[in-house]
Order: C-alpha cells, then structure tokens, then sequence
C-alpha cells in the first residue's frame, strides 16, 4: 500500500469492496461513506495509513449475515432510484441511528447534508431514514 493511498482506493482496489463507491473525489457526495470505528466518515477524505488499525465497517458488512434496519427500510420506502448514491446514505444513516433518532423530516435532512443524491430521491430517502428510527426504537425496547 503506498503511503498515499486514499482509504476509498484501498477499499475499492485492494480488497475489492465495490460498494463503496468513488464519485465526486473531494467529499462533497458522500456516496463513499464508511463506518471507521462506528462513525460514518467520507473514505475519500482519509488516507488508508490513518486507518491503520481501526475498525471499518463497509456497506456490504453492514448486516452481517442479515439486512440492517436501514437497509430494509430504504427498501420498503423506495428511497433508492439509480442506486450510486445508496450505501453512502445507509451508512450515514445507520451511524446517525447509533447515535440519535432524529424527530422529524427538517432533522433527518440537516444530519444528511454531507449526503448528495443525483435523482432527487431525498423525500423516500427522508422517509426511509424515519422508518429505519422507528425499527431500531423498537428493537431496543
């Protein structure tokens, strides 16, 4: 790996992770979002060395061996139309539910500023972010 490799080409490149994917190359689209000890971070804006033992999570080891909450709910809301932007938001997402459940439509779109879908789809995406609260509320209740 050379010392300065970003961490969405070692991911893509190295280890053949294809979900996460590159777009706008300057962290502006979050559509190459991982979890990076549990919070969502833009890969493209970190080198590989800087996660150098830290714990990452993709968005094809979201769920493990299940779909995550999210990903059931983008799902049952449609709130996917091409798809590029999809695992960005869901890990977004699922890092803003570990975190806090937001209340409303106005707080879900401010938590997802970082996050740009091309097809205008953030009303389902909205929607979905809400379900996926709702689900994961009441699995922990």
């Amino acid at each position: 790996m050379a010392t300065n490799q970003l961490l969405r080409d070692f991911i893509r490149n190295d280890l053949g992770l294809k979900g996460t994917k590159a777009a706008c190359e300057d962290g502006m689209c979050g559509a190459c979002s991982i979890h990076l000890d549990d919070k969502a971070v833009k890969s493209c804006l970190l080198l590989a060395v800087e996660a150098d033992g830290a714990s990452i999570t993709t968005i094809g080891g979201l769920g493990g061996d299940a779909m995550h909450p999210v990903q059931e709910a983008m799902i049952d809301n449609f709130g996917f139309q091409c798809g590029f932007c999809t695992p960005g938001f869901i890990m977004t997402i699922s890092a803003l539910l570990e975190d806090e459940a937001p209340a409303d439509p106005t707080a879900v779109k401010k938590s997802l500023v970082g996050n740009i879908c091309r097809c205008t789809g953030y009303t389902r995406i909205v929607a979905a972010t809400l379900d996926a609260a709702r689900r994961i509320q009441s699995t922990e209740a």
